[in-house]
C-alpha cells in the first residue's frame, strides 16, 4: 500500500502564492506518474497539473502559466507553485501517484487526502 501526504494548503489573498508538497511512501517500485486534482464545493474533481516520471507537465488551461509542477523522483516527491492565484483557485487538492509495487505489477493509482487551499478576494 502507498500512501500519499499533502502539505502547504492554507489561506491567501488573491495574487498571492502557495506551494503545495506530496510525498509518497510504502511498497513503491517506481512512479509513472504524479499529479494533482482538485474539487471545489459542489464540483466534480478535475486535473490540475500532472507530469511524468520523465519531467514532462500538463496543465488545466485554467492554472497555465500561474502553476508550475514539479517533481523528484529520488524522493517520491511533488510540488505545485501556485502563483498570482484566485478566488476560483479555492477548493481541495488531492495528490494523486500512478505507481507498481513490483518490477511485474500492475500500475495501480493512489490518493492523498487532499489538502484545502482558500483564496479570498
Amino acid at each position: 500500500q502507498v500512501q500519499l501526504v499533502e502539505s502547504g494548503g492554507g489561506l491567501v489573498q488573491a495574487g498571492g502564492s502557495l506551494r503545495l508538497s506530496c510525498a509518497a511512501s510504502g511498497s513503491i517500485f517506481s512512479i509513472n506518474a504524479m499529479a494533482w486534482y482538485r474539487q471545489a464545493p459542489g464540483k466534480q474533481r478535475e486535473l490540475v497539473a500532472h507530469i511524468t516520471s520523465g519531467g514532462s507537465p500538463n496543465y488545466a488551461e485554467s492554472v497555465k502559466g500561474r502553476f508550475t509542477i514539479s517533481g523528484d523522483n529520488a524522493k517520491n516527491t511533488a510540488h505545485l507553485q501556485m502563483n498570482s492565484l484566485k478566488p476560483e483557485d479555492t477548493a481541495v487538492y488531492y495528490c494523486a501517484a500512478e505507481y507498481k509495487g513490483s518490477i511485474l505489477g500492475p500500475l495501480v493509482r493512489s490518493w492523498g487526502r487532499g489538502t484545502q487551499v482558500t483564496v479570498s478576494s
